[in-house]
């Protein structure tokens, strides 16, 4: 069952049994992902990711804002997208994390065919603990989320802070 709370006609939160949701904490690394997606039935891959997190012996599934839909940015034409934030605990040092969740896309039907393209799912490593830093392959704190209204909203809905 998903509840709707729109705030106009461009900008929707969306509940779903596990969006938003909460749990106890392990005391691990704590790590924001954005997850995103705009291909298919997106609620449902968002349930699946929950649930495949969930079983997941790498990360373990803290809390989740509600599920945001706003327009695409950067490459416009295409459809909405919708958006959470996910706090995640995990043993997996950031390098790894990334490898981790590019599978996790993978598995969930992400293709890369140009940058801003429609997807299935985008899992992005928003912020590890304090961690900073800047590689080829990994910058923490992610360096577009505070332009991101897909971030912003949706955590600014959600109870605990990283």
């Amino acid at each position: 069952m998903v509840k709707k709370k729109s705030f106009d006609e461009k900008y929707t939160f969306l509940y779903t049994p596990h969006f938003p949701s909460r749990v106890k904490s392990k005391g691990e690394y704590k790590v924001l992902l954005g997850i995103g997606g705009n291909i298919g039935d997106t609620l449902r891959r968002f349930e699946h990711l929950f649930w495949y997190f969930k079983r997941s012996k790498f990360v373990h599934v803290v809390e989740s804002s509600p599920i945001f839909k706003n327009p695409a940015f950067g490459y416009e034409a295409q459809a909405d997208f919708y958006n959470a934030v996910v706090l995640i605990e995990t043993k997996l040092m950031p390098r790894a994390l990334l490898r981790y969740v590019l599978r996790v896309e993978k598995l969930f039907g992400r293709k890369r065919s140009f940058k801003d393209a429609p997807r299935t799912l985008d899992i992005d490593i928003l912020f590890y603990e304090d961690i900073v830093m800047d590689t080829k392959v990994l910058t923490l704190p992610h360096p577009a989320w505070k332009r991101r209204s897909s971030v912003l909203i949706p955590l600014a809905a959600m109870k605990n802070r990283i």
